[in-house]
C-alpha cells in the first residue's frame, strides 16, 4: 500500500463503556500526542459501541480514508471482546490463534491451567495481520494494513503504541503553543 502522508490518521474507540460514560477514554488524547510528534495529524476520533456491524462499517471507512487507523478496545479475554472478528471481517480474512501469539503467552503463563480458554481468545489474529508487542501483559495487537488494534487498557495501548511507533512514517513534528491574554 502506498501512503499519502497529507491524508493523516483516525482513531478508533471501541467499547459500550466508553459511550455510557462508565470510563473515560483517554487513549485517545495520548495517540494524539505522540502522532503529532512523529508529523501525523490525526483527522478524525470515532467512538463506536461493541456492535459488530457498527465496528466493521468504522474500519472499511476510516481504513480507507486515512493513511493510519489506531482502534482501542475489545481485544480482551471476554466474550464481548469482538475487535479481531470484526477487523478480519472488515478486510475479508479469516481469523485464527497467531502461532507467535499462543507461544509467547505460553511461556508467559507458564502452567496450562493458567492459560485459559478465555486468555487464548486474546491469540486470536486476523489473517495476515502483523503482531504488535505488549510489554505490560504479553496478550498482544495486532497491524491488519493500515489498522493497529490495541488493548483498551490505557497503560496497555500506550505500552502497545511505543512498541510499534517505529513502523510509522510521519511528517515534520506539528508543534503548538498555548497563548494567554487578559
Amino acid at each position: 500500500m502506498t501512503l499519502n502522508r497529507t491524508r493523516g490518521a483516525a482513531i478508533l474507540v471501541i467499547g459500550d463503556e466508553i459511550l455510557s460514560g462508565r470510563t473515560q477514554d483517554t487513549n485517545t488524547g495520548y495517540i494524539a500526542r505522540w502522532l503529532a510528534q512523529l508529523g501525523i495529524p490525526v483527522r478524525e476520533a470515532r467512538v463506536v459501541p461493541d456492535i459488530e456491524a457498527e465496528i466493521v462499517g468504522a474500519v472499511r471507512a476510516l481504513s480507507g480514508r486515512y493513511d493510519y487507523v489506531f482502534s482501542t478496545g475489545g481485544i480482551g479475554p471476554t466474550h464481548d471482546d469482538i475487535t479481531a472478528d470484526c477487523i478480519a471481517k472488515a478486510f475479508g480474512v479469516g481469523i485464527s490463534e497467531h502461532p507467535e501469539a499462543v507461544a509467547r503467552m505460553t511461556r508467559h503463563y507458564g502452567d496450562v491451567a493458567l492459560f485459559t480458554p478465555a486468555r487464548r481468545r486474546m491469540a486470536r489474529v486476523p489473517h495476515g495481520g502483523i503482531l504488535v508487542d505488549n510489554p505490560v501483559s504479553v496478550a498482544p495487537g495486532f497491524q491488519m494494513e493500515n489498522v493497529f488494534t490495541f488493548a483498551g487498557i490505557p497503560k496497555v495501548a500506550e505500552a502497545m503504541f511505543q512498541s510499534m511507533k517505529h513502523r510509522l512514517v510521519g511528517g515534520a513534528p506539528m508543534l503548538s503553543r498555548t497563548v494567554r491574554t487578559n
